[in-house]
């Protein structure tokens, strides 16, 4: 049986408020945005299409120069940017890579980007790493573990830390804690914001057979700094966050309900596989951009 966590017991205190962190997401407008990847950085240099704001993946951009730095700086001169990271493996058991971290500070303060980001994972564990996000057991040993990285991370970078739920595909026998109430008590204890999402909800709440109005309800509405939004595939029974099609129907839904508690965030459209044109990421932007301006309007 799971259980939501006391937050009057706290394990582990964030060593500073986090105000005192550098926080930059009051310059990202609440408006819809893109990952950058590789194909698309001509057109985006040729087109300059009106898009509010650009996401690369963080460890795409840890050499000391090359191409990819290059089109960076050129295409950061023109558009607000985020980095979102998919390595430094929050949720591994042993200690943090310094080195990873190292070179994350490096490429925060050479692009000061509006957001920092990255998931609540592990996929490394001493010097191996996997090529996937895995979930973590939701147990108070883990969570303790967890916020110490954070906190660590936090410290180290001096930059406050977005933490993105993820899709998940198994649940550990001896998790205690739903995961929204685990992800509600990091942000609690260690004052990170959310990344929140809305696909990655859909798939695990599909795969596992809980409400994804449940997630929504336990977010707490401040410390949702940004919303993502993918496509999915289904395989089967089961759904597969593939980052390689359009967003789904039902995730726009989400997304619509989404907002309606958590008012206007900013909100990435992310395409990782079989990517398609640039005109395709533009035109889902344009859809998340139509669902912010009513919220807009609804609110006004």
């Amino acid at each position: 049986m799971h259980h939501s966590v006391d937050h009057r017991a706290r394990g582990c205190v964030c060593r500073k408020g986090a105000g005192e962190f550098r926080r930059r997401s009051g310059d990202l407008a609440p408006r819809a945005g893109i990952g950058l990847r590789a194909p698309h950085y001509q057109d985006i240099l040729r087109q300059r299409p009106d898009i509010a704001w650009l996401e690369v993946h963080s460890e795409n951009y840890f050499g000391d120069g090359g191409q990819p730095l290059d089109y960076l700086q050129r295409i950061g001169a023109h558009y607000p940017l985020s980095l979102h990271g998919v390595g430094l493996s929050l949720g591994r058991a042993d200690a943090l890579e310094r080195e990873h971290l190292r070179r994350l500070k490096r490429l925060v303060a050479r692009f000061e980007p509006a957001l920092v980001s990255e998931h609540l994972s592990w996929g490394a564990i001493v010097g191996k790493h996997v090529n996937d996000l895995l979930p973590v057991p939701y147990t108070e040993e883990a969570l303790a573990l967890v916020c110490s990285h954070i906190d660590e991370a936090q410290e180290f970078l001096g930059r406050h830390l977005l933490i993105e739920n993820i899709s998940s595909y198994l649940q550990y026998a001896h998790s205690t804690i739903d995961e929204w109430d685990f992800l509600a008590e990091v942000v609690e204890r260690t004052g990170c914001g959310i990344l929140l999402d809305v696909n990655n909800i859909y798939v695990a709440a599909h795969n596992h057979g809980f409400d994804a109005q449940r997630y929504l309800a336990a977010m707490p509405v401040d410390a949702v700094e940004e919303i993502h939004l993918a496509g999915h595939t289904r395989f089967g029974k089961l759904l597969v966050d593939t980052h390689g099609a359009r967003v789904a129907a039902a995730v726009w839904a989400l997304y619509r309900d989404a907002l309606a508690r958590f008012g206007t965030v900013p909100t990435l459209i992310e395409w990782d596989t079989d990517i398609p044109p640039l005109s395709v990421l533009l035109a889902e932007a344009a859809t998340a951009g139509n669902e912010l301006e009513n919220t807009y309007a609804r609110a006004a």
